[in-house]
């Protein structure tokens, strides 16, 4: 994605350690959380390796089809787990929204990915070139839906009066749901982020 070298590596932190977390939420005792917390991995890590600036490394033309093609799949799978449980609707958009993103820079001209930023110099027009930007429309619709999502889970975290004598919080720190919501809520930022370079 296109942005500020310094931001860009700040988001491949944030979304390596949630991607990593993820992988520790994977020991849970609960099927569910399992697998959700296996998609959320593979978001996280995804998301990184997309934000990675190409002044550090610019990944050969395979690589964003590849990627466009892996979570195209993701999104199918979480489709199909739709079915057993709404919470898997916020992986299907987070998937579609990360093969979209990739198609965007599949199509995206060689000179689009290395010339982010630039487009203010003098003597050098990026007029007539297409793609890395996406269709206005659905990056408008994904940003408006991470947004939200930032919002609302936002508020979710906020704490809320302790109950004395409430229920114990769960043994494994892996299983606590404020910790799962933190990682979704940091990879929904990290997405906003994303979709504003395109």
């Amino acid at each position: 994605m296109h942005g500020s070298v310094s931001a860009a590596w700040l988001l491949v932190a944030l979304c390596a350690a949630t991607g990593a977390y993820c992988l520790l939420r994977m020991r849970s005792g609960v099927e569910e959380q399992r697998r959700s917390a296996g998609g959320e991995a593979l978001m996280g890590f995804g998301m990184a390796a997309m934000a990675v600036p190409a002044a550090a490394f610019t990944p050969p033309g395979w690589a964003w089809p590849m990627y466009a093609a892996v979570f195209g799949l993701a999104a199918l799978r979480a489709l199909w787990a739709a079915r057993r449980d709404r919470h898997h609707l916020h992986h299907l958009v987070g998937a579609g929204a990360m093969a979209y993103m990739a198609a965007a820079m599949a199509l995206a001209p060689p000179a689009a990915h290395s010339m982010a930023g630039m487009a203010g110099m003098a003597g050098m027009s990026m007029e007539g070139m297409h793609g890395g930007t996406g269709v206005p429309a659905v990056t408008g619709v994904l940003l408006l839906y991470f947004t939200g999502y930032v919002l609302l889970s936002g508020a979710r975290l906020v704490p809320a009066a302790v109950i004395v004598g409430g229920p114990p919080p769960p043994d494994r720190w892996g299983d606590r749901p404020e910790l799962a919501l933190a990682c979704r809520l940091s990879m929904a930022i990290g997405m906003v982020a994303m979709l504003l370079t395109m």
